[in-house]
């Protein structure tokens, strides 16, 4: 087992006008992830240094390694360079790298984890992948759905879940975050 800390990283855009929206369901995962820290929540502080928010935790608080929960203060599309200096500055090597995001190729509310693969099309991948120069991190997809008709994908991955999706959302951020957590135990 390694001895560097494990990082988990859910991608967003900043500012509360996209606070609620399906591509900020990465960091809607995080914010699940530290109500889970015991023996009490855990809250992100700003990393100057790396252009992120981070909650660094003690081995034994979340998973049985130290455990650094993460969002970047980027925009989704250029999330590589603080996902990078998280990395460096912390020490964390790719297969100890969990990048949370939102996926369209899978139904709203489908959680799949995999280590490696491509980036599906999805900007944010495409910014970390580039940045670490490797695709070999481990990857949290959230489904989000396909766009209605011919709605832009930009339009709707920007635009808050419907309704419906908002009163399932709190299932679907446990379920992230459950799944997540069985991997790492």
């Amino acid at each position: 087992m390694s001895d560097s800390p494990l990082l988990i990283v859910g991608l967003g855009n900043p500012g509360p006008q996209y606070a609620e929206t399906r591509h900020n369901v990465g960091v809607m995962v995080i914010e699940e992830l530290l109500g889970e820290v015991s023996p009490m929540a855990a809250t992100l502080s700003v990393h100057k240094k790396t252009n992120t928010e981070v909650a660094e935790l003690t081995a034994g608080r979340l998973t049985s390694r130290q455990t650094i929960l993460a969002r970047t203060r980027a925009y989704m599309n250029v999330s590589g360079g603080p996902v990078k200096a998280l990395a460096n500055y912390f020490g964390v090597s790719p297969s100890d790298l969990y990048v949370i995001y939102d996926e369209i190729d899978q139904d709203f509310g489908e959680i799949k984890l995999r280590s490696g693969g491509g980036d599906h099309g999805h900007n944010g991948l495409k910014s970390v992948t580039k940045s670490l120069g490797t695709g070999d991190y481990n990857k949290l997809g959230v489904g989000i759905g396909r766009p209605p008709g011919r709605q832009p994908v930009a339009d709707y991955v920007l635009k808050p879940f419907s309704k419906k999706e908002q009163g399932e959302l709190p299932f679907v951020r446990g379920d992230a975050a459950s799944e997540l957590l069985r991997a790492l135990r």
